[in-house]
């Protein structure tokens, strides 16, 4: 609790892919751009701020409540977790996936 007030939570999101980006809404939200046919409108939760850098692919959540800006991160992630297959999506910073070696295009 006092590692909260005095310096703050902090969980760093990256999204990947073509296209994939986000960008400010007035302070209280997010719009994501993630390959859907319409952007994504995201409100975020009280005392969750959000700053985006790197072009709109590097989104930073802080906050002084660790579950608001845990579940906050959650929700965002939960928008399009990574693909197993190429990598795309909304990883964790530092976030390791195993990507799976899809069709081989052998014939037999």
């Amino acid at each position: 609790m006092v590692e909260g007030t005095s310096n703050g939570f902090t969980k760093v999101l990256e999204i990947v892919g073509t296209g994939y980006r986000a960008e400010e809404l007035g302070g209280e939200g997010i719009r994501f751009n993630l390959g859907y046919s319409n952007p994504v409108d995201f409100t975020l939760l009280k005392g969750v701020t959000a700053v985006i850098e790197e072009r709109g692919t590097r989104l930073t959540l802080s906050g002084i409540d660790k579950q608001a800006v845990g579940e906050t991160a959650a929700r965002i992630r939960r928008l399009r977790p990574p693909d197993s297959y190429k990598g795309k999506g909304i990883r964790y910073s530092g976030e390791q996936l195993r990507l799976k070696a899809g069709k081989s295009g052998v014939k037999g």
